[in-house]
């Protein structure tokens, strides 16, 4: 287990051959394993047919807003809305 991989289900699915050939290369072009391509892409699906996962994770990143602050970062964020309300 030293790969530094999460462990997780595996599940076997059919899909069309096209689509697997696609999410092959999709995987080498950036160095990933199919699996991670495979449930990257579940991932997007289920958050985009699951609006309430969306709520509670956007809910999760406000509430985290102002726990760390952080000067360059205010800073940085001041100048970049000033520019914007011009």
């Amino acid at each position: 287990m030293g790969s530094g991989r999460a462990r997780g289900m595996k599940a076997a699915v059919s899909i069309p051959d096209k689509m697997f050939e696609r999410a092959e290369r999709l995987a080498l072009q950036g160095r990933r394993l199919r699996g991670e391509v495979c449930a990257a892409a579940l991932d997007e699906c289920i958050a985009r047919h699951a609006p309430d996962e969306v709520a509670d994770a956007m809910n999760r990143a406000c509430g985290k807003v102002g726990e760390d602050e952080d000067a360059f970062l205010s800073a940085a964020g001041s100048r970049l809305l000033a520019n914007v309300e011009r």
